[in-house]
C-alpha cells in the first residue's frame, strides 16, 4: 500500500513540474512573439554646410555658401499578422554664390504608407499609397522668373493593391498589377504648357484659348517596388529604393524613380552623406542647351541625375 501511495505522489510531483514547465515555456513564446510586435520607430537627420571665402584671390572664384538637409523617417507596425509601414523623406538645399540670389539645389518630399495582411510564409496581400511632390518654386537658372516647378505641381499620388515579400526587416519587394496613380499639375500656367504629361491648353487659329489644359492625369498600369536597408559596415548605412511603373495604355514605356542614400557616420554628431536619384518618366519634356548657348537643342523625355554629397552634422535615431 507505501509503494502504491508513493508511487501516486511520484508521478504527481513530475506532472506538476512538467505542467508547469510547459506553461513556462508557453509563456516565454508568448513573450517572444510579443516582443516582436508593437512600433518601431527612427530615422536619419543631416544638415549640411558648405562655405567659401576668397579674398585678394590671385587664381579666381567667388565666394559660396550651400546648405543641404536631409530627413528620413519610419514607424512600421507590427501585430499579430498584420503590417503597416510609414516612410517620410524630406530633403531641401539652397546655395548662394557670389552676387547672385538664393538658387535651390534640392527639395524633395516623399511619403508612402503600406498595410499588410499576411497571405503565406513571407508574402502579405498589400496596400500601398505613394505621395510625391516639392515644397517650393523650382527654375530653370540663369532664368530665375519664370517658374518651372512648384509645390503639387507636379504632385504624384499613386495608389496599389497587390503582394508584398517581406523575408526580414532589410528587404522588402512589393508588387501590384493593379495601379493608379495620378499626376496633379496645380499651376494653370504649366497645365496650358501641358507640362508633366497633363492635357495641354488648346487654342484656335487666332490664338483664342478654346480650352484650359488640364490639371490632373490619371493612369492605370503595373508598379513594383523596392527596398533595401542596411549597416554594410560599421558606421555605414545604405538605403536603396527602385520603383517601376508601367501605364497599361504604353506598356512600352516604363517610368523609373531609383534612390539610394549612403551615410557615414564619423562619430556620434558628424557624419558624411550621399545621395543619388535617378528618374526617367516618358511624358516629361526637357528642353536641353547642349552647347548652352541659350539655344534648344531639342525637348523630349530624358534621363535625369541627381547626386548631392555632404559632410556635416548628422543624427540616426
Amino acid at each position: 500500500m507505501k509503494k502504491i501511495l508513493f508511487a501516486i505522489v511520484l508521478i504527481a510531483t513530475f506532472g506538476n513540474i512538467a505542467a508547469q514547465t510547459t506553461d513556462a515555456e508557453k509563456e516565454l513564446k508568448t513573450q517572444n512573439k510579443d516582443s516582436l510586435d508593437g512600433w518601431k520607430t527612427g530615422g536619419v537627420a543631416s544638415l549640411n554646410l558648405t562655405q567659401v571665402s576668397l579674398t585678394n584671390w590671385s587664381a579666381g572664384g567667388e565666394n559660396s555658401l550651400s546648405i543641404n538637409g536631409i530627413l528620413s523617417l519610419f514607424a512600421n507596425l507590427k501585430k499579430g499578422n498584420s503590417t503597416w509601414d510609414n516612410s517620410l523623406d524630406l530633403s531641401y538645399g539652397i546655395l548662394q554664390q557670389g552676387s547672385d540670389d538664393i538658387r535651390k539645389t534640392d527639395d524633395k518630399i516623399d511619403f508612402t504608407s503600406k498595410y499588410g495582411q499576411k497571405a503565406f510564409k513571407n508574402w502579405y496581400y498589400a496596400g500601398l499609397v505613394n505621395f510625391k511632390s516639392q515644397m517650393t518654386a523650382g527654375y530653370n537658372y540663369p532664368d530665375d522668373s519664370t517658374e518651372i516647378s512648384n509645390f503639387l505641381a507636379p504632385g504624384y499620388v499613386l495608389g496599389a493593391i497587390g503582394l508584398d515579400y517581406k523575408p526580414s526587416e532589410v528587404f522588402t519587394f512589393f508588387i501590384s498589377p493593379i495601379t493608379m496613380k495620378m499626376t496633379i499639375v496645380n499651376d494653370q500656367t504649366l497645365a496650358d504648357a501641358g507640362a508633366f504629361g497633363v492635357d495641354a491648353a488648346v487654342y484656335d487659329d487666332f490664338g483664342t484659348l478654346l480650352s484650359s489644359g488640364k490639371t490632373t492625369r490619371s493612369e492605370y498600369g503595373g508598379y513594383l517596388r523596392a527596398l533595401f536597408k542596411k549597416d554594410i559596415m560599421k558606421n555605414v548605412n545604405l538605403q536603396s529604393k527602385l520603383e517601376l511603373f508601367s501605364n497599361y495604355e504604353e506598356a512600352a514605356y516604363v517610368d523609373v524613380n531609383w534612390e539610394v542614400l549612403i551615410a557615414m557616420k564619423v562619430n556620434k554628431y558628424i557624419s558624411a552623406t550621399l545621395s543619388t536619384q535617378l528618374i526617367y518618366d516618358h511624358d516629361i519634356d526637357i528642353a536641353v542647351d547642349n552647347n548652352n548657348d541659350g539655344i534648344i537643342d531639342g525637348v523630349g523625355p530624358r534621363t535625369q541625375f541627381k547626386e548631392v554629397l555632404g559632410v556635416g552634422i548628422s543624427y540616426k535615431f
